[in-house]
């Protein structure tokens, strides 16, 4: 299995897989009610079965190219991923996500595995559109998009019914000409990646 190094603190971005289902689930209990108060996933991942399911799903969505999910470990921890939720090469779009748990906050982890994925995407599957769909209220997710660059497209009124209560979502992207052109520009000014 490969590992892409997120920085000198020894954090990676590694595939997630159905083999670690027990991993996932740990993750996903330490995580719980922090996750969950932004993310159904602590609602779909309860036990090993689902966990396996959920995993499982994903494994399909990387047969098929529709998708892919990999994790962000810190030293030996799984501790959040990054998904592309939706992954489609003929249209040029897919959609990107993340979680992170309480312990892992704060380091720019999600942000550094972010940019991993939404890189891979446009560079190695030639994704044309990549978007961050957040909602509003949701400021850690709307700063990352923020740092990778995107713009905000829209704000979708009351369109995500979550926790008994209607939230606004916002609808962010990015486009590989902007992504690619904020590379070369980090690149020259003697920077990181895109959206450093």
């Amino acid at each position: 299995m490969y590992a892409i190094s997120l920085g000198d603190d020894g954090a990676e971005l590694r595939p997630l897989e159905p083999w670690q289902a027990d991993e996932f689930l740990a993750h996903m209990d330490r995580g719980r009610e922090f996750i969950g108060a932004r993310n159904g996933l602590p609602h779909v991942v309860t036990d090993l079965e689902s966990s396996r399911a959920f995993l499982r799903l994903y494994a399909e969505k990387t047969a098929t190219d529709s998708g892919r999910i990999h994790g962000i470990w810190f030293g030996d921890t799984l501790v959040g991923a990054v998904i592309l939720r939706r992954l489609d090469p003929g249209a040029g779009t897919a959609e990107a996500g993340c979680w992170l748990e309480p312990a892992a906050v704060g380091k720019g982890l999600v942000t550094r595995a972010a940019r991993a994925l939404v890189d891979w995407a446009i560079e190695v599957r030639g994704i044309h559109r990549v978007e961050w769909v957040v909602s509003s209220d949701n400021e850690p997710s709307i700063a990352v998009a923020r740092r990778l660059g995107m713009s905000r497209d829209a704000v979708l009124r009351e369109s995500l019914s979550y926790r008994g209560r209607l939230h606004d979502e916002e609808v962010w992207s990015v486009l590989a000409p902007e992504w690619r052109a904020a590379k070369s520009a980090s690149l020259a000014a003697g920077g990181g990646t895109a959206g450093s």
